[in-house]
């Protein structure tokens, strides 16, 4: 984690582009030090700090935005760090995809996707800085999302329809051992993730709106994709509670779904489309750490809809009218992220070019703190991780 911040630097490069529901229903080694002063750190510390990191997407150089997150929440910009990859640039959710960058399960590395050169970048994150460790092939094309587990990680190819598989170790670099096609039919991959005990990756298609779920082998290799056909329309950001229920966030029919997973990956809905209350386009979903909530982004009501998540399983608003979390006009919100101890959720404003924060409240509900500012809107970001 963070344990120093670094004051007075220089503005980060541009941020992040999106619209509302057209948004998101369309269609080797460098040692990069962060600037002086600045330190990272995986240990853990009672005073609670972590980081916030966001991908450029630029078209001429994809890069990391880093921040460390002081204790209440508050974030200091530290700088950016290239990938030595390409982005694909633009201004209206360009990935249309969630988790363009992960974390592994320890936070001591960073994957990021590259989708303009069609490869993933892996940073080691230091006391020093990020130092990039390896770029590999991502085994496809337009690589938008990725997801990580203790050895390995999986990278969702949109256009190509394939996810890569990859092995890495204590070095962090890199070893390919194949790739898995989605099912037949599926198009619009949005988002990859592997289940909290292992053995299920889904992956939401939003164009066939579909999910593919994958059995995951004893040597991270993927079985044949079972596929299930969404709720809702457009489904898209997803996240596991604890127990394995899987929640998805449905863009077209402004709602989100709550599926169990049985043992051979089938999915089967508890709750159907539970509405946000009106708040349209939810891309983007996170579930807090213990289970109990479910947020969405939502890039046509510039709001974040809270849903608690009951025992069964069963999706509720937390707030009438589906408004957990206003943003503010113009916000045009692409990506969310909760942190590991559930205290503060944070969202990649594209329209004001700045990070929202809010506390979360043992209930559910949310409270704004101050944005941070210093990135500039409408710049092709694409992808924040919170820890």
């Amino acid at each position: 984690m963070f344990i120093s911040q670094l004051r007075n630097i220089g503005r980060l490069a541009t941020l992040a582009g999106m619209a509302a529901l057209a948004a998101c229903a369309d269609n080797k080694g460098t040692d990069l030090l962060a600037p002086s002063g600045a330190a990272l750190s995986v240990s853990k510390s009672a005073n609670d700090v972590g980081a916030v990191f966001v991908s450029t997407n630029d078209v001429n150089g994809n890069a990391v935005a880093a921040f460390s997150r002081a204790a209440d929440g508050s974030l200091t910009a530290l700088g950016t760090f290239p990938t030595g990859g390409a982005g694909v640039g633009g201004t209206t959710d360009p990935l249309a995809s969630q988790f363009a960058l992960v974390l592994s399960p320890d936070h001591k590395f960073l994957f990021v996707a590259n989708a303009g050169s069609n490869d993933v970048s892996v940073f080691r994150i230091k006391q020093d800085g990020l130092k990039l460790v390896d770029r590999a092939s991502s085994l496809g094309t337009r690589p938008v999302s990725v997801a990580a587990s203790n050895n390995m990680i999986y990278v969702l190819n949109t256009s190509s329809n394939n996810v890569g598989v990859f092995h890495y170790g204590a070095s962090g670099n890199l070893s390919a051992s194949g790739t898995a096609s989605l099912s037949a039919g599926a198009s619009g991959g949005a988002e990859v993730r592997v289940s909290p005990d292992g053995h299920f990756l889904n992956v939401t298609e939003r164009v066939s709106k579909t999910i593919d779920s994958f059995v995951i082998g004893n040597d991270g290799a993927l079985g044949a994709p079972i596929n299930s056909a969404s709720s809702g329309q457009t489904p898209f950001g997803f996240d596991y509670a604890p127990n394995g229920l899987l929640v998805v966030s449905e863009a077209g029919s402004a709602a989100a779904s709550s599926y169990s997973q049985a043992g051979n990956g089938i999915l089967t809905p508890v709750s159907k489309s539970v509405s946000t209350g009106g708040q349209a386009a939810p891309c983007w979903l996170i579930v807090d750490p213990a289970g109990r909530f479910a947020y969405t982004a939502n890039a046509g009501g510039s709001s974040i809809s809270g849903f608690a998540i009951a025992s069964d399983g069963t999706l509720t608003l937390i707030t009438a009218g589906g408004r957990t979390g206003d943003l503010g006009s113009g916000a045009q919100p692409l990506d969310l992220d909760i942190t590991g101890n559930g205290r503060f959720l944070y969202v990649l404003k594209n329209g004001t070019g700045t990070v929202g924060t809010f506390t979360v409240a043992a209930d559910g509900t949310l409270s704004a703190l101050a944005d941070t500012p210093g990135l500039g809107a409408h710049a092709g970001f694409m992808g924040l991780v919170a820890f």
